[in-house]
């Protein structure tokens, strides 16, 4: 298990725990994350599970493949450490992960 947590816009915090080979998009949906709406059910269609990576993990989750990079451009206030959960695999080596929710996702 790795523990995920999820910061809201408003700074309210929720750590929950995944399984390996999950993402992080269905580690949310399973616990009710507010704010990852995932309405392509995982598949990079869209950008409703647009998350910040904390700056300590962008190393670990890696950078977005060229069709992720494409989906970001409709995901509002985009940064450099933008990332579609949908796209980060839980490892070991992600236990303590921490990810922001932009305030708007569509």
């Amino acid at each position: 298990m790795a523990k995920i947590t999820f910061v809201q816009p408003d700074g309210t915090a929720q750590t929950v725990e995944g399984e390996p080979g999950m993402t992080v998009m269905e580690v949310a949906k399973t616990h009710l994350i507010e704010g990852i709406e995932a309405e392509c059910g995982g598949a990079c269609a869209c950008a409703t599970c647009h998350v910040y990576v904390d700056e300590a993990w962008r190393g670990k989750t890696g950078t977005p493949e060229a069709m992720e990079e494409d989906m970001l451009d409709f995901a509002f206030e985009v940064r450099p450490e933008s990332r579609l959960s949908c796209q980060i695999r839980i490892t070991p080596e992600l236990d303590g992960l921490l990810v922001r929710i932009p305030e708007k996702q569509f």
